[in-house]
């Protein structure tokens, strides 16, 4: 008999069908409150999960007592108690690796279109307000050779970090928690502690990931040790920066701009001051969102539930534990909540 696997994102058909030989499918292209008691149904008998952008809560997989693995299409799994999964056996795997070159493309983006004002401009000429050449008051700045200030210095950050030295003769700082031999071999970069960064860039970006640690790592005292004429990027997850205290440096010109892929509250609200300020270039969460890394994400998450559902492992296990515990019968899913499941 084949195991239950629960699919809460639409797939492109070949990859359902890779999954269909293996497994007996139950989808939802998404989730909305037409079906989502219909999928926490599902839930309750699946020995597998994929898909992306639903927060899977604590209490949503207390009644999966047959869960043996759950493959997120991200690199994020901030959407998942991942001690709790542990405890239960259920192995999380993720996306890392074939995102990067992407994202460090769409960090790159927002650092040239906030100094160049590119989204401002365009919207200048398209409003057909370009009469002439254009005077001082709508020049931008230079990106190449200023220094930038990674704060994160992992796949991403490394990425960031050549495309910066290499391309834009870019000076590079970086804060980290352990040293990167590759950085700074590779493009001269130089570890600081968070501080020296954050005084001597002139471009700040945040390559963090969201755990209890980050969130709200970048706040008041970070951005007044900014330079006035730095501008800050975030392509991570929005709640490593406090929003209001953005708004504010931004308001007080305490920094020049901002590029924003990420935010506190997704979709970004319409009233946002941040929509306002012309300094400001905001993106939808797009820093993987190219037809060719998705869909590379996409096969990468299916190979990754085929091998964990099959006994096997994945080189993209987040939490390897759960493996050990499942092996030594010590799952304990069915004995690890008091909720009561109908």
């Amino acid at each position: 008999m084949k195991k239950q696997v629960v699919v809460y994102k639409r797939l492109p058909q070949p990859e359902l069908a890779r999954l269909a030989g293996w497994f007996d499918l139950t989808r939802f292209d998404s989730i909305d409150e037409h079906n989502r008691g219909a999928f926490l149904a599902a839930i309750q008998w699946a020995h597998g999960l994929i898909g992306a952008s639903v927060k899977l809560t604590n209490e949503m997989l207390s009644c999966a007592d047959r869960l043996e693995a759950i493959s997120t299409i991200s690199v994020g799994y901030d959407n998942f108690d991942v001690r709790f999964l542990t405890e239960r056996g259920i192995v999380l795997t993720n996306t890392p690796g074939v995102l990067t070159e992407s994202v460090a493309d769409a960090i790159f983006a927002l650092m040239l279109a906030v100094a160049r004002r590119v989204v401002e401009l365009a919207e200048f000429v398209k409003a057909g307000r370009w009469k002439g050449s254009i005077g001082p008051s709508l020049y931008g700045v230079d990106v190449h050779s200023k220094t930038i200030g990674i704060i994160g210095m992992g796949r991403i950050g490394l990425a960031v970090a050549r495309r910066a030295c290499l391309g834009f003769n870019m000076p590079v700082l970086y804060y980290n928690r352990h040293r990167n031999a590759q950085a700074e071999s590779l493009f001269e970069a130089r570890k600081c502690g968070l501080d020296e960064v954050l005084a001597g860039a002139d471009f700040v970006c945040v390559i963090l990931p969201l755990t209890p640690e980050t969130e709200r790592f970048i706040g008041e005292r970070e951005f007044n040790l900014m330079k006035p004429e730095a501008f800050f990027i975030n392509g991570s997850r929005g709640k490593i920066v406090d929003e209001g205290a953005l708004v504010r440096a931004l308001q007080s010109r305490r920094i020049r701009g901002a590029g924003l892929d990420v935010f506190e509250k997704e979709p970004l609200s319409a009233e946002s001051p941040l929509l306002t300020m012309p300094n400001v270039v905001a993106l939808p969460h797009l820093g993987s969102a190219t037809h060719e890394t998705r869909l590379a994400m996409i096969r990468c998450a299916v190979e990754n539930l085929i091998a964990v559902l099959n006994g096997g492992s994945s080189e993209n296990t987040v939490n390897p534990e759960a493996l050990d515990r499942r092996h030594s019968g010590g799952s304990g899913a069915k004995g690890a909540s008091d909720k009561v499941c109908d």
